[in-house]
């Protein structure tokens, strides 16, 4: 599921971790069952641990060290939208997207 930084659950999260929100731009991964947080890459990768195949072959990446896949990961988020383009307008989810989202 997904939540917003702003929203109350996102809110506690940041509190919990002590996150500086004006230094983190990247994907945040909560871990209820085990207190624990993941960023950048490992989020990443541990989002992909849940996936269908072929995307949960991503784990194989965890061998690399942090410092290089965040590397990589830094790279693709600053050119991703010179290579993919970006959206003048929001998209409206959908009421099956809006299930995965706490508010």
């Amino acid at each position: 599921m997904f939540a917003p930084l702003q929203s109350e659950i996102g809110e506690s999260i940041i509190d919990t971790f002590n996150i500086d929100t004006n230094k983190t731009d990247s994907i945040l991964l909560y871990n209820p069952k085990t207190n624990s947080i993941k960023q950048k890459s490992s989020a990443a990768l541990g989002i992909a641990r849940h996936l269908g195949f072929p995307l949960n072959l991503l784990v194989v990446f965890y061998i690399i060290p942090p410092f290089i896949r965040n590397w990589v990961y830094n790279y693709i988020a600053k050119n991703r939208y010179k290579w993919y383009g970006k959206k003048d307008d929001c998209m409206i989810p959908t009421p099956e997207l809006k299930s995965k989202f706490i508010s």
